[in-house]
């Protein structure tokens, strides 16, 4: 069933899932000859309304996979406020070369139960938040050529359905029930804690200009004084890559000990994987 207009809606603290999204969309609707629209929901403000569609959409639905699941902070919003009403929908998550393990099943179930009907769906590579060498410059130019073919062969089964959209679910690799999030560990298998770690700001580099508050997906930075951190942090690193003078890091030992061990260990280029 042509749709009358594909979306494309995502989370993207580092540009990366964005990126993916937008370009397996438009893919989509320049095949079908149909409208194209975006929504990003990064931004605390733009997950305060309920977002709905409508049986005539196709979305094309992002997420970066965080410790091989959703972002535990975006499942409020994707469970209560996302209403698909019919819509077809192509979940996509961007992994940072380790593994999307289970996040994508993930959000196929989401948006299943949403009110979505999950015709295809995708796991890209980008580079990892933590890391400018773990999946370096991902995605590529090889990754776009599997985002336009996917988008080619996503617009040709939506083309070939019948005037109704059918009850069907795309099988997806992952594990149902979903696993707990994966956990980083020391070299004597303790735990690693991350979770209330935040990024420090280098002052003599820091000009005050705001951008990070402008762009931190919580809300949680300081617009009056960007060296303060007030609420979470869920390392998206969206201040840390973004800052126009550099000035954002982190110096956190365990999270400097898994970022290394992470590089070290999954120097490998890992695949796309495509589900139609």
């Amino acid at each position: 069933m042509k749709p009358r207009k594909v979306w494309a809606v995502y989370f993207s603290g580092t540009g990366t899932t964005e990126k993916t999204v937008c370009r397996i969309a438009e893919g989509i609707a320049e095949a079908l000859h149909t409208d194209y629209g975006t929504f990003s929901y990064t931004l605390p403000q733009n997950r305060q309304e309920v977002l709905r569609f409508s049986g005539d959409d196709l979305v094309v639905f992002g997420t970066p996979v965080y410790a091989g699941r959703i972002p535990n902070v975006l499942l409020p919003y994707l469970t209560e406020k996302v209403q698909g009403c019919g819509a077809m929908a192509v979940p996509v998550v961007l992994f940072g070369n380790r593994s999307f393990d289970d996040a994508l099943i993930e959000l196929r179930n989401v948006l299943r139960d949403d009110g979505f009907v999950p015709v295809a769906a995708a796991a890209f590579v980008g580079e990892h938040s933590f890391s400018t060498t773990l999946g370096g410059g991902r995605p590529d130019g090889e990754d776009i050529l599997l985002m336009d073919r996917f988008a080619r062969q996503v617009a040709e089964k939506v083309g070939d359905m019948a005037a109704t959209t059918p009850e069907i679910t795309v099988d997806v690799h992952g594990c149902d029930p979903i696993r707990p999030y994966y956990t980083p560990r020391d070299r004597a298998g303790n735990p690693i804690n991350i979770l209330k770690v935040k990024p420090k700001t280098d002052l003599e580099k820091c000009n005050g200009c705001g951008w990070c508050a402008e762009h931190c997906p919580m809300g949680s930075i300081s617009l009056e004084n960007p060296g303060e951190v007030k609420g979470i942090c869920i390392k998206c690193c969206a201040c840390v890559k973004g800052c126009p003078t550099g000035a954002k890091y982190y110096d956190d030992a365990g999270y400097l000990y898994h970022r290394h061990e992470l590089e070290e260990g999954y120097k490998r280029r890992a695949e796309v994987e495509l589900f139609l």
